[in-house]
């Protein structure tokens, strides 16, 4: 496995592997607990490559077919992720939203995935902190609150029908925050002054072209494409929410037992995202057609032009996690009354990815006092 932080993609190539049958999730946001039968992985167990542990002879990984999902879709075209991982076979699975990938990383259908912050907390917490351990940062900022082009401020959105990607979801978490700090009821049982329907983003596409929704708060590229091609626009960018701008859209987890069994694997992972990241920041121009071929590997459907556009416009494709979010993150799940207020100790093992960063001579990046580092 090479010692060098970032290296040059392969030419563009699809992976091979059969998608995953996400089997025996569970059925509620509050069932998020960790797969039975197995010890789990205490935060002090020290992955340290090569000296402990085993490499796995498979690992799992999901993802979203999403711009802000952009280093795993880049990892898989180029074959980074493939080339790091060397005998290790690759499989992926992809999801819609958060909750359902976090039910399947506890259920053992998936050993790792890129996903949004919210859900990582939910399944955290829930499973009593033994569940999973975020590794390594991927995206921040690419979420807006699109809306009707007769809504003109949270006034007009009484007794409107609004979507999120998923209950409990970073979005949906986002937007439920948003609507009570500006006085508007709303419930995850229903009801209040707004109603919240969690809804497949290509969904929320067409009920929002027919007028069957007044907004929603969705990832890049659905929100461009609410502007785009169904004539929204936006009510709220969430970077003006965040000091500087900054905030987190996706980072890269692992199930805490397969960190503790495979880190040599869990290394070979970042190592992958690290240079996936790297080959995005360093060919801007090339990027967007790699990662709409992806997409539309996905989907079936490219993404245009314009929406591709503007999609890649709001996102930064970063390594560091940005833990000192997470925190106010957990508050708003609280807020939108999707979590429960709890410890975050832990949630953080970023000692492979300052492993790698100090190799290569970069800083280290911060778990915020919330975990290994």
């Amino acid at each position: 496995m090479s010692a060098s932080l970032f290296r040059a993609g392969r030419p563009h190539r699809r992976r091979s592997g059969a998608a995953l049958a996400a089997a025996a999730l569970l059925t509620t946001l509050a069932a998020c607990s960790s797969a039975s039968g197995e010890a789990t992985a205490s935060s002090d167990d020290a992955p340290s490559g090569a000296s402990t542990g085993t490499p796995a002879e498979e690992v799992r990984l999901g993802y979203f077919a999403n711009v802000t999902h952009a280093p795993a879709l880049v990892g898989l075209a180029n074959g980074t992720f493939e080339e790091e991982l060397g005998d290790t076979t690759l499989t992926t699975q992809v999801f819609n939203a958060g909750p359902s990938a976090i039910e399947a990383l506890n259920a053992g259908a998936i050993d790792a995935t890129f996903i949004g912050p919210n859900p990582a907390i939910n399944g955290f917490i829930q499973s009593q902190g033994e569940s999973l351990r975020i590794v390594s940062g991927s995206t921040s900022g690419g979420a807006q609150f699109i809306v009707q082009p007769e809504i003109n401020g949270p006034e007009d959105l009484v007794g409107t029908n609004l979507a999120s990607p998923q209950l409990g979801g970073t979005q949906d978490v986002a937007l439920r925050t948003w609507l009570t700090e500006q006085g508007l009821d709303n419930s995850i049982s229903g009801g209040g002054d707004v109603t919240i329907t969690p809804t497949e983003n290509a969904q929320t596409l067409q009920l929002f072209q027919d007028g069957q929704i007044q907004g929603a708060w969705v990832p890049e590229p659905w929100a461009s494409r609410l502007v785009v091609d169904a004539g929204g626009k936006v009510l709220v960018d969430e970077k003006d929410l965040w000091e500087d701008g900054q905030f987190l859209t996706t980072h890269l987890i692992v199930s805490a037992d397969f960190l503790a069994e495979h880190p040599q694997t869990v290394e070979a992972l970042i190592r992958g995202e690290l240079a996936a990241i790297d080959w995005i920041n360093t060919h801007p121009d090339e990027a967007p057609a790699l990662v709409n071929a992806e997409i539309e590997a996905e989907t079936s459907k490219p993404l245009s032009d314009a929406v591709l556009a503007r999609a890649f416009e709001g996102v930064t494709f970063t390594y560091d996690p940005l833990a000192d979010t997470l925190e106010q993150l957990l508050a708003d799940g609280v807020t939108a009354g999707t979590t429960q207020e709890a410890s975050l100790d832990g949630i953080y093992d970023l000692r492979l990815l300052n492993k790698i960063l100090t190799e290569a001579g970069k800083d280290p990046v911060s778990a915020a006092g919330l975990g290994q580092e």
